[in-house]
């Protein structure tokens, strides 16, 4: 097992020594829909091994690495880009990896008048539904033990309005049925940089009435709000994977908001640190409760070598 207040705990091969590391692996998030109400991008993939906290989707706490001597490759995804088309669904967001472990990239939101109408993007978590051609589309789905569904636009009414995007803690919330646009689910927080900190929240519906009162807020964990007729969406807030507004209007110039870049964390005990990184990650030492542990932050792709 891991022992992180003391050096390795065995050897490799070769007489490499092995230790484990704990590992936050978050992918970037999709960006919102656009084109009269779009849906809210879905937060990346939320994978967590450090102190029993869960993992996204209801996940469970996931194993340690085990690492022994070779170098182990750091890929950071990158948010979905904005959009700003009539009736053009968002982009996903991109993978993030660490060794073996890859979180995926969050579903972007649906869009108006599309084809097939209205449809969330599956991903680490969904992208919320968009009301098209009278049709509610689906949302998009989450991955298992990474990230919640999108919201579903509920019922058609006048005006139109998107669903929140999944968070790596909530699915995302549905339209109201005044046509109020959904909320984006809620993120997760993890104390693995010794302080909590909440990541991974879904991107808030876009609403198109003009003067409409209630677009989608970004749920917890740095997720874009939703845009209106008379202002843009909110983009998904950097190195949290979280998703992007859904637009309120194409013609009034208010494109989707972008998903937020991913991050990955590690932790492992100062006496196990070996220094050899690249990508010029932070490095953190001296951490946590017995002031022993090492906490390297890449908030850009890297490596490092145990």
């Amino acid at each position: 097992m891991a022992n992180f207040y003391g050096s390795a705990i065995g050897f490799g091969a070769g007489g490499v020594s092995s230790y484990d590391i704990e590992y936050l692996v978050i992918a970037g998030g999709g960006s919102g829909g656009t084109e009269n109400g779009g849906g809210g991008g879905g937060s990346g993939g939320y994978r967590n091994s450090y102190s029993s906290e869960t993992s996204g989707g209801g996940g469970s706490s996931e194993s340690a690495l085990a690492v022994s001597g070779e170098a182990l490759t750091v890929t950071v995804g990158a948010g979905g880009a904005s959009v700003d088309g009539s009736g053009v669904v968002g982009n996903n967001g991109s993978n993030s990896v660490f060794s073996s472990i890859t979180s995926i990239g969050g579903g972007c939101g649906g869009s108006n008048e599309t084809v097939p109408a209205g449809l969330g993007e599956d991903g680490g978590s969904g992208g919320g539904s968009a009301r098209a051609a009278d049709v509610s589309g689906t949302p998009g789905q989450g991955t298992a033990n990474q990230g919640y569904d999108g919201g579903s636009v509920s019922v058609i009414v006048s005006g139109t309005s998107g669903a929140g995007g999944g968070g790596a803690g909530a699915v995302g919330n549905n339209t109201g049925t005044t046509g109020t646009a959904g909320d984006g689910g809620a993120g997760l927080a993890s104390s693995i940089t010794a302080s909590s900190v909440t990541r991974a929240g879904g991107g808030g519906g876009g609403i198109h009435p003009v003067g409409a009162s209630h677009f989608g807020q970004g749920g917890s964990g740095g997720g874009g709000i939703g845009g209106n007729s008379s202002s843009g969406a909110g983009t998904g807030s950097a190195n949290t994977g979280s998703g992007g507004g859904g637009s309120g209007h194409v013609y009034y110039d208010t494109n989707s908001g972008a998903g937020g870049s991913g991050v990955v964390i590690l932790r492992m005990a100062d006496g196990d640190y070996s220094g050899t990184t690249t990508g010029s990650p932070a490095v953190a030492t001296g951490q946590g409760d017995g002031s022993d542990e090492t906490i390297i932050t890449f908030t850009g792709s890297g490596s490092y070598t145990p």
